[in-house]
């Protein structure tokens, strides 16, 4: 198990490029398999989810070329359908919380498809319902074997139909939204997700020749067409990197400027985070946060204690809470952080108490933080890691703190920020990345 060694108490300053978006490339990459055509994607970040996925495609005889750092080309010409029924791939899959967005094209393209239970974060419930209810009212039919703990599915023929999603599952649309695209007639899904990185999904399904409209809207509708193509498709940059630096700078109270932003598909992450009291200046498509001796936590207007709940796009995203956390520990006043989609992801806490942080965890889903105004220092500890958005802010938290901090388990980091110590390190940071055989 791998760990990092974070000597806290250093200020930051420089430049920083947030990597291409993690959960887009899940999505965007799964997508080429609705297509026998090539299919280039830039701006893909290595991280280990991504690779993984990557990997998993070429293992189902997917040709891939890597055209440079961040630049992959793909063909699924002869896809190799029986690798599905593997040990090999059940074993990868269930590892891989992402392989579930293969589900969609496979069966859109091929009548059928195969996955194990996947893995991920252990934050709380994810079920698949969404996803193989929507496949359902196309006409597909699944069967999962509880023993094995593997799904299968097959349609003969999928048609479009009127869906409406009891919830709006950012994962559960992209998978309904690739199936439907080669369904026969035209598919609406109703309280869609119309996250950025699903409309990026849209725009790159409609360059293949895809026929979607409401893109942007909770109310998608896609009429099937028979084939798709190729295309070439450019990622956006991962909204959760640059919050989780715009958290950075504030709690280590550093100046950093996060470069090639795309600030009009931010939503509110720069607003919730000016609410914490934290200056910011757009500078083109940049953000600058200087440094700042302090910064004050808004109260309502009749003076009540700040709220900052997540929530469904455009909400502020749930996987920025546990940085708005770490961020208000050390901001002078308090906030409420109201965790609502998922029961486990603050169990966490108990590290950023035990570092000397003020925080009450109310129940599974809200907890009080007392910012401190740094006049009470973080102190380091030894910790692990139990999820990817807890470990960025463990290392955040680390990175403040008065001495030297330990954070075990750092592949859950590297699932979703790529070569974090190294590009912090470039700019002050102290971390040393431990192996351990």
């Amino acid at each position: 198990m791998n760990s990092f060694k974070v000597v806290g108490g250093n200020q930051l300053k420089g430049e920083i490029i947030p990597q291409g978006a993690k959960n887009e490339a899940l999505q965007v990459i799964s997508a080429v398999l609705l297509s026998s055509e090539k299919i280039t994607i830039e701006n893909i970040p290595n991280i280990h989810d991504v690779m993984k996925l990557i990997e998993l495609l070429r293992e189902m005889n997917v040709k891939i070329e890597q055209i440079s750092k961040n630049v992959f080309s793909f063909e699924a010409k002869d896809v190799n359908l029986n690798y599905l029924l593997s040990e090999d791939f059940k074993k990868k899959g269930a590892g891989l919380r992402g392989s579930i967005m293969i589900l969609g094209p496979l069966l859109a393209r091929f009548g059928k498809a195969f996955i194990p239970e996947p893995g991920g974060d252990k934050i709380g419930r994810r079920n698949l319902d969404t996803h193989f209810r929507g496949f359902e009212l196309l006409g597909a039919k699944f069967k999962f074997n509880q023993k094995e703990k593997f799904y299968s599915i097959d349609a003969k023929s999928l048609t479009g139909n009127y869906i409406l999603l009891e919830e709006a599952s950012v994962t559960g649309t992209a998978n309904i939204l690739m199936a439907a695209t080669l369904a026969k007639g035209k598919t609406t899904i109703y309280n869609a997700a119309c996250e950025p990185y699903l409309q990026q999904l849209c725009k790159m399904l409609n360059n293949m020749g895809a026929k979607i409209s409401g893109i942007g809207s909770n109310l998608l509708q896609i009429d099937g067409v028979e084939i798709l193509g190729g295309c070439t498709h450019r990622m956006l940059p991962d909204m959760i990197e640059i919050g989780s630096f715009i958290g950075l700078a504030a709690t280590t109270n550093s100046e950093i400027t996060i470069k090639d932003c795309s600030i009009s598909n931010l939503g509110v992450i720069p607003k919730v985070f000016n609410r914490m009291g934290i200056e910011m200046e757009f500078r083109g498509d940049d953000i600058y946060i200087p440094k700042q001796d302090s910064y004050k936590i808004e109260t309502l207007i009749n003076g009540s204690i700040l709220t900052i709940r997540d929530g469904i796009w455009p909400a502020f995203t749930p996987d920025l809470i546990s940085i708005a956390l770490v961020t208000a520990s050390q901001a002078k006043g308090s906030v409420l952080i109201h965790q609502w989609m998922f029961e486990s992801r603050l169990f966490f806490l108990d590290n950023l108490i035990d570092m000397g942080a003020k925080i009450i965890l109310c129940d599974p889903h809200r907890a009080v933080v007392i910012g401190s105004n740094r006049e009470q220092k973080l102190r380091g500890i030894t910790m692990s890691s139990p999820d990817i958005r807890a470990g960025v802010a463990m290392l955040i938290a680390a990175l403040a703190a008065e001495g030297t901090s330990t954070i075990n388990n750092i592949m859950q980091i590297d699932r979703g920020y790529q070569f974090i110590d190294e590009r912090l390190n470039k700019i002050g940071a102290n971390i040393t990345r431990i192996s351990s055989n």
